[in-house]
């Protein structure tokens, strides 16, 4: 079966995450590796490191990813956002190697009106850089897909293929599906028939061997409305049935799965959206 988990807060220390994600007994986690509001990070200590990989083998080294800063665009026409932007990620890069942390989830950028093949291309550049100047060899960046809304980039296969192609370390390049975003994007999974031919395209295009985690959000808006708006599981426009097929797919049995939707303190939310993507699992017969 897949592994259920969700996004978590970092509140308190990195490794809080564990106890949050124990309480919705997940499976997979993801979190930020500092306040994403805030270009400048304090350095990792010895101490936070230890307590986090002490906590993360207490859960029994479940997967893990980290997720990049919302700040942080490496595609980005403005040379002070794009400096800063290429030393935060390398920053990131560092933190999630000395944590051991095997996953960094990226978005694409935006390429802020300077159009789709000027944004990948300096996307590429700068994503480049930022691994050399990372001087990191163990962590896998994984591309995130995007709803196209605005100037963002990522929201075609061919976009995502793109950039692994292109970049210096394609080999240390994967890609997270959003399922709201590419449905946002105009990738149906509603239906058998077009589940189908979104993931033969996304195998024809970018190859199914690079997909290595998923987010789980419904949409609140319609198929191919490019604007990003995560929703609860079953309450938006994708619906049950998608995330059935998504969960039930033979090929994603091992994958990591974590939840981005809205939620309070008390993790409420995310109990509920992991009974409901639960409920949807075949068990097999004995």
């Amino acid at each position: 079966m897949p592994l259920l988990g969700a996004h978590m807060s970092i509140s308190g220390g990195l490794h809080a995450a564990f106890s949050r994600i124990r309480q919705v007994k997940g499976e997979a986690l993801q979190f930020f590796l500092s306040n994403q509001r805030q270009w400048q990070a304090p350095p990792l200590t010895e101490a936070a490191v230890e307590t986090f990989r002490q906590r993360w083998a207490e859960n029994g080294h479940m997967p893990v990813a980290a997720h990049d800063s919302y700040l942080i665009n490496l595609a980005s026409p403005d040379p002070v956002t794009l400096e800063r932007s290429v030393v935060a990620f390398a920053d990131e890069l560092i933190r999630a190697a000395a944590l051991q942390i095997p996953f960094l989830i990226i978005h694409p950028g935006s390429h802020r009106g300077q159009g789709v093949e000027t944004g990948l291309e300096r996307l590429v550049s700068n994503l480049d850089l930022a691994v050399s100047n990372s001087k990191t060899s163990e962590v896998m960046i994984l591309i995130e897909t995007t709803a196209g809304q605005g100037t963002s980039l990522g929201a075609t296969f061919e976009e995502i293929a793109f950039i692994l192609n292109q970049s210096q370390y394609r080999d240390r390049l994967g890609v997270c599906f959003d399922t709201s975003h590419s449905f946002a994007a105009g990738y149906d999974i509603r239906t058998p028939n077009a589940y189908e031919k979104t993931f033969s395209r996304f195998e024809q295009i970018i190859g199914l061997q690079r997909l290595k985690f998923f987010h789980l959000n419904d949409s609140k808006r319609s198929l191919g409305s490019r604007v990003d708006r995560h929703e609860h599981i079953g309450k938006g426009e994708i619906g049950l049935e998608g995330f059935r097929l998504l969960l039930n797919d033979q090929r994603f049995q091992q994958h990591p799965m974590v939840l981005e939707t809205p939620k309070g303190k008390d993790l409420r939310e995310d109990k509920k959206n992991l009974r409901v993507l639960r409920s949807l699992l075949k068990r097999s017969k004995v």
